[in-house]
């Protein structure tokens, strides 16, 4: 079946089905990777609780999206703000779900491309919050690029792991140049490894195109930041420069 909205045409199949339907509890757990990994605590047997009074959530606290809306965005129990960016990222895990039912493709293809957009989601989180890039989300980046490269239509291997060894070496020369000549760190090593899946879903062509993007993500967010704090730019302070690569990709997917 195939719902029609102007020129967009979403397959209505088993897999995409499946994908929007569970996409707002992938949403809730990318909320629990980005809450937990940087912190280095257990991301499946520990209890969901509120940050603040410690009170176990109980299930009909923890519905997607829902949950959120019907408690005013606040605990129930000590009445503390829950952090507003989790209800973005259930719903940032919606959306991807449906733009990859719309982008279309053989089952595969359509599960790979939202593991791939989730994926990114919980980088660009994890390093927009706790500037952090955890180890698992950029080794689990790098395997679905991987697997989108060799699926029909992808890059191929051969061009997905040039772009990976590119991309990484570029940014480790970069980081190691910057040290050498400012004797501090202006690029943090989760970026290097982060480019190992970019890279490898972008390829050797369209790298120069993923970082520029990136570049004037990163640009855009500082200006931001000055806007509301005028001292920002003058405090050379950090820029979450691996959210803007993932905005970057998230932009190259959405139009190739």
């Amino acid at each position: 079946m195939e719902f029609n909205q102007g020129l967009y045409v979403v397959a209505l199949t088993p897999v995409t089905l499946l994908l929007i339907i569970v996409s707002p509890a992938i949403g809730s757990f990318i909320g629990v990777l980005i809450d937990r990994l940087p912190r280095g605590e257990d991301v499946v047997a520990k209890a969901s609780a509120c940050r603040d009074c410690d009170t176990a959530l109980r299930p009909m606290q923890m519905i997607p999206v829902i949950s959120f809306i019907m408690q005013r965005g606040k605990c129930g129990i000590c009445g503390q703000p829950f952090p507003t960016w989790i209800f973005y990222v259930e719903l940032l895990a919606i959306c991807a779900a449906v733009l990859a039912a719309i982008a279309g493709g053989d089952p595969i293809h359509v599960f790979l491309s939202a593991l791939f957009l989730w994926v990114l989601i919980g980088l660009a989180g994890a390093d927009l919050i706790w500037f952090r890039l955890p180890d698992i989300l950029t080794a689990a980046l790098a395997a679905v690029a991987l697997g989108l490269a060799v699926a029909p239509g992808g890059i191929g291997i051969y061009d997905a792991l040039l772009g990976a060894i590119f991309g990484a070496g570029s940014f480790a020369l970069l980081r190691a140049g910057y040290f050498w000549l400012r004797g501090r760190e202006g690029l943090g090593f989760g970026d290097v490894k982060l480019m190992v899946g970019l890279g490898a879903f972008v390829g050797p062509f369209d790298l120069p195109m993923l970082v520029l993007l990136g570049a004037v993500f990163g640009l855009l967010m500082a200006l931001t930041d000055s806007l509301r704090n005028r001292s920002a730019l003058k405090a050379a302070g950090p820029i979450p420069f691996g959210t803007a690569l993932c905005a970057a990709a998230a932009l190259l997917w959405l139009i190739n």
